[in-house]
């Protein structure tokens, strides 16, 4: 029982930094499990919301002397953000506080409700007439007590028409911004496919690149908003989120080769890649794998299977080491450029590399710090009602960065930065001589 204060604190804290609300109709199992909390949906409600938890095949095993633990001590709770702290005040002021005894829950049932062995199960809806965010847990005070049971959890709420709604009360609007923006998309891989074709001479197979990468990005929006209007309209998916997963690997892996292949020069300066380069690839690559997998694991299961917070830092993890890995080639290439500029004699034409090279490390530094973590503190800090606020952020920046990018290395036969007139060449290595572009 000692250990239920310091594991509730974590969980409890944990669940403070965590944007869940991603309820959805869920049927998991739960085996042998004797974690004295555990964290199943976060979801944003309305005055018309309803939770229904069915309960089955229940088991209940204590490897203490007393063989049948009290059922009053196991149950379903539901506790809102503004209930957060109360509740590990009371946890940190009596080291034997059983959670399920707190007034600041919402107590749904526990296991004395259960009916009489072998079945042990138990079916009720409640509702949630007090608008909040709610956190569905599952609390076992008994000591050293094992859980095994089936669980399936149906959270919504009720729209004027009287149908259901799984979205929370904040995500309710992402299958119409996720729609908007993939339309936005397909007009821009239209727009790119024109510029491509009236300037034939000057494509690169970068470019052919950049056009999947459009297209992919595109098609991961179209099933994201497929996706999000299934959960919202029946609960569940409907298969469009193994589209999503696809298309999102597809994106990713595609992005950060683009950046990489960009940031390199290869196919604007130079025809191949070094091995340096090569091994940013041969690394890069295989940790988006890695990236997906977690992804998946966090979407499609849900914080109360036992290594959901592993699989988070992992993503975490492995999402800095890309972003990290990806700003190197770029790095390389000014320096590269700087090195040049000082012996081929060619200074105008250098400086023109090095603006656009120093503004696309500009970019890309831009980019990746707002959707790191300015996104990150508007799903931090947002109201639960405005949680698709953080969305709507990240898709914006998302098309700002890909315009920009497009622009800069769009195919023109007489590119501005790299046919430049000879007079500058004076007042070009003045420039070089800078300091202005070592970072």
């Amino acid at each position: 029982m000692a250990k239920l204060p310091f594991l509730s604190t974590f969980l409890l804290l944990l669940l403070s930094l965590l944007s869940l609300t991603t309820a959805e109709i869920k049927t998991l199992t739960i085996t042998a499990d004797s974690r004295p909390m555990i964290l199943f949906e976060k979801f944003g409600f309305t005055h018309t919301g309803h939770v229904t938890i069915s309960v089955s095949s229940v088991f209940v095993s204590s490897s203490t002397s007393a063989p049948n633990p009290n059922p009053s001590r196991l149950g379903f709770f539901l506790l809102s953000e503004e209930s957060l702290l109360q509740v590990l005040v009371e946890i940190q002021q009596n080291p034997n506080f059983c959670v399920l005894d707190s007034h600041y829950i919402l107590k749904l049932f526990n296991f004395r409700d259960l009916s009489p062995p072998p079945l042990s199960r138990f079916n009720q809806s409640y509702p949630v007439t007090a608008p909040n965010e709610y956190s569905l847990f599952f609390a076992n005070c008994a000591p050293e007590t094992q859980v095994t049971m089936n669980v399936r959890t149906e959270i919504y709420n009720l729209d004027r028409d009287g149908s259901r709604d799984y979205l929370s009360a904040g995500l309710t609007q992402l299958p119409s911004l996720f729609f908007f923006f993939s339309f936005l998309y397909v007009a821009f891989v239209g727009i790119w496919i024109y510029v491509c074709v009236t300037n034939k001479r000057s494509v690169h197979r970068i470019h052919l690149l950049m056009a999947g990468l459009l297209l992919m990005k595109a098609l991961n929006l179209i099933c994201a908003g497929e996706d999000k209007h299934f959960v919202k309209v029946s609960g569940t998916p409907h298969g469009w989120d193994v589209l999503f997963y696809i298309f999102q690997f597809l994106r990713v892996v595609l992005l950060f080769t683009v950046i990489v292949l960009i940031g390199t020069g290869w196919s604007f300066l130079k025809p191949f890649l070094q091995e340096r380069e090569k091994k940013v690839l041969m690394i890069v690559i295989p940790l988006q794998v890695l990236a997906n997998v977690a992804s998946i694991v966090i979407g499609e299961t849900g914080p109360f299977i036992k290594d959901w917070v592993t699989w988070n830092q992992v993503f975490l993890l492995v999402d800095i080491i890309c972003c990290c890995a990806i700003i190197f080639p770029i790095v390389w290439s000014i320096r590269s450029l700087r090195e040049t500029s000082k012996s081929d004699g060619k200074a105008a034409r250098n400086l023109a590399k090095l603006t656009l090279f120093r503004q696309f490390y500009i970019v890309v530094i831009g980019y990746l710090y707002f959707t790191r973590i300015v996104v990150f503190a508007l799903k931090t800090i947002a109201a639960y009602k405005y949680q698709w606020v953080s969305n709507a952020a990240e898709e914006t920046a998302s098309l700002v960065f890909y315009m920009v990018i497009f622009y800069m290395f769009r195919p023109v036969e007489r590119n501005e930065y790299f046919v430049l007139d000879e007079e500058e060449e004076e007042a070009a290595e003045m420039a070089l001589r800078d300091e202005e572009f070592e970072l």
